[in-house]
């Protein structure tokens, strides 16, 4: 019976002990984790990054052909793009970078895929792509307006960029920015080029 009881006795000391050394080593793991999110959340809100302010610069029409029925375009253009870093201490990496060009909501190009960089505190990055499409088809009612005069395009930059203060980088966050191009196309056969003069852009990032 002495056995017995002296078997329980250990049986149940063992447990405790087992679960007493699980706790030691899993509260201090919280702790460590817990601390490390907040100094991570206290510097990002003394820091409070500010997103990066983009330019058009110009864009110039190289191919700008309506044909067709139904109606279909083809399409080039040299845009130049322009990136201010406006935080003092916080640099960006830009990861992943797509632009391409909409009229009437329709998307008129091929999305283009632009050089990824780094840039630094105030830094200022220029990007030079060729935006294009061949043989888009067209809503009928977007052709008819695209076929001379003077159209707005819509410039649109998708991609992915993380943020880096000190040795710290941040995951990747989603940057979508909207550039207005107001583009005299004159006759759309001729191929004259026309320029857009410089635009302020309009930037979102989110998770």
């Amino acid at each position: 019976m002495s056995s017995d009881i002296t078997t329980k006795d250990c049986g149940a000391h063992h447990s405790h002990s087992s679960s007493c050394n699980r706790r030691c080593v899993i509260w201090p793991i919280i702790i460590i984790l817990f601390l490390i999110f907040l100094v991570i959340f206290l510097v990002w809100a003394i820091l409070h990054p500010s997103k990066p302010r983009f330019i058009l610069r110009d864009a110039t029409v190289v191919n700008f052909n309506v044909f067709g029925n139904p109606p279909h375009l083809t399409s080039s253009f040299k845009i130049t793009l322009s990136s201010r870093n406006p935080n003092d201490k916080i640099g960006i990496y830009y990861d992943r970078l797509d632009v391409y060009a909409s009229y009437g909501n329709q998307q008129i190009t091929s999305p283009t895929a632009m050089p990824t960089t780094y840039q630094g505190h105030k830094e200022v990055k220029d990007w030079s792509p060729f935006v294009g499409g061949n043989s888009i088809h067209l809503a009928p009612y977007n052709a008819l307006n695209l076929e001379q005069g003077t159209i707005m395009l819509m410039l649109h930059l998708n991609g992915r960029v993380r943020w880096k203060f000190g040795t710290f980088i941040t995951g990747k966050y989603h940057l979508y920015v909207r550039c207005r191009a107001f583009i005299n196309i004159g006759n759309s056969a001729s191929g004259v080029k026309q320029q857009q003069h410089e635009t302020s852009c309009m930037s979102l990032i989110f998770g």
